[in-house]
């Protein structure tokens, strides 16, 4: 059995699929984890989602932005914009089953190999959080999402307040909190204020920010966290920190990285994608 994660797959089916295929994936044999940024931008949301879905639990998925704007989508949340390639899902004849799915998926998941724990999430973690209590926080928010308030709660998703964590928060203000962080942040301050504004790589911060993995005494720190997201940042492997958004809808790679007897053990594997959009 092999464990492995693969970055933001942003529709591009055809490219997951190579993938899949050079890593030798059995279904009845490894698992993947699916680091948000299933849809949108690329060609074939719609074929992702059935893959995902045909292939039970050895492909799982949390969710990412992009996943949530189609949900949003969706339930008239949110208009989709000139560069999202969401019609294959929203006017699919299996569409109810394709949303009714991916609004079972998490923001957070964890997984224990050779006793050492992993923890992922699409874009990251504040670092007043704990691994144990992130996944509480994530937690609420999925309860909501596979809930009958999911069509209200999404209604009231954006925006960029609170911008920082206070464990008092209560309502729509501590789960769009929650989900702002999970899904969208990259940079905040060394106290954890969040800024949603800069896409930069990491090597270019604000000033005043820095990426929210290198804020010192961050909480989570302890964990291997891997995450996606931050294309401009690309592949980032270090001991603590495992980023895996290698902008394939950009004309990147599709990267997974399986490991082996332990979680520092870890190999890259990639596939070339054609680019489905232009960046900016």
């Amino acid at each position: 059995m092999a464990l492995y994660c693969i970055g933001d797959i942003q529709g591009c089916d055809s490219a997951l699929g190579r993938l899949l295929d050079t890593v030798g994936f059995s279904a009845s044999r490894d698992t993947v984890y699916l680091l948000g940024d299933l849809v949108n931008r690329g060609p074939e949301s719609a074929a992702v989602l059935r893959r995902c879905m045909a292939a039970g639990d050895a492909l799982r998925p949390l969710l990412g932005n992009h996943d949530l704007h189609l949900l949003a989508a969706a339930h008239g949340a949110r208009k989709p914009s000139r560069k999202d390639t969401l019609a294959p899902v929203l006017e699919a004849q299996d569409r109810e089953a394709l949303l009714g799915w991916l609004r079972q998926q998490p923001l957070m998941r964890t997984h224990v190999h050779a006793g050492e724990r992993l923890a992922m999430v699409h874009a990251g973690l504040l670092p007043a959080w704990t691994v144990d209590e992130a996944l509480v926080l994530a937690g609420e928010v999925q309860a909501v999402l596979r809930g009958p308030g999911l069509q209200d709660f999404l209604h009231q998703m954006y925006g960029n307040g609170p911008d920082r964590w206070d464990p008092a928060l209560t309502g729509m203000d501590r789960l769009r909190t929650i989900v702002n962080a999970m899904t969208r942040l990259r940079f905040c301050s060394p106290g954890g204020v969040m800024d949603f504004e800069s896409t930069e790589s990491a090597d270019t911060p604000p000033t005043g920010l820095m990426p929210w993995f290198d804020v010192p005494g961050r909480q989570a720190a302890g964990s291997l966290v891997a995450f996606g997201h931050w294309s401009t940042l690309g592949l980032l492997d270090r001991s603590d920190t495992l980023a895996l958004d290698t902008g394939c809808v950009w004309g990147g790679c599709l990267s997974a990285v399986r490991f082996g007897t332990t979680l520092a053990d870890r190999e890259l594997l990639q596939v070339h994608c054609e680019q489905a959009q232009k960046p900016g």
